[in-house]
């Protein structure tokens, strides 16, 4: 367990980062199909050599912080996966087991045949992580494949929480808690 100065350093620095080369302002059209003033490109910061240490650790700071424990993390590709594999880094860093999973959008129709890939997940506790939510569905979709795949789903776990009603989708249709790590309102986003 890191002290509490050295997380609250590396949240205060990758808060500092996102804010600085993930906040993207103009009219844009989300995934989801809504329409913002704002786009946050987390892909800006989970792949960025600085800034994708810090999401490991801040990530793992949130589940321990939250008492949920997780032998695999990974969510629906593409903006789960660097935040899983900065995780499992982290996690190695720290001595500490964990593995990464990555969810497909759809089962593939050859080979395995597996919609979840990387070491199995059946009966295993599990997180699923997303780089942010509006509506929950890509979180929801990877919930259903982990769950299909026999993963014991603890919790979603998204690094910023957009305020668009994905927590309370997720918590409703998954029945698994919601955590994030920062929240738009420390981003300066209404």
């Amino acid at each position: 367990m890191e002290s509490m100065t050295t997380q609250t350093q590396d949240r205060a620095r990758l808060l500092e980062l996102i804010k600085e080369l993930a906040v993207v302002r103009g009219r844009v059209t989300l995934s989801s199909g809504k329409e913002a003033d704002y786009y946050i490109d987390l892909r800006r910061i989970t792949l960025h050599h600085e800034a994708a240490p810090l999401v490991g650790r801040v990530m793992l700071d949130l589940l321990d912080q939250a008492g949920v424990e997780a032998q695999a993390v990974g969510g629906l590709t593409m903006g789960a996966d660097p935040v899983g594999t900065a995780m499992l880094h982290e996690a190695g860093r720290q001595g500490r087991a964990l593995d990464a999973f990555v969810v497909r959008k759809a089962q593939k129709s050859y080979g395995m045949g597996r919609q979840v890939e990387g070491p199995s997940v059946e009966g295993r506790p599990v997180v699923v992580l997303e780089d942010t939510s509006t509506t929950g569905g890509s979180a929801l979709t990877a919930v259903e494949g982990v769950r299909q795949a026999g993963g014991l789903v603890q919790a979603v776990a998204v690094i910023v929480d957009r305020d668009t009603g994905a927590a309370e989708r997720i918590e409703e249709e998954a029945g698994v808690q919601y955590l994030y790590a920062f929240g738009k309102d420390e981003l300066g986003l209404d």
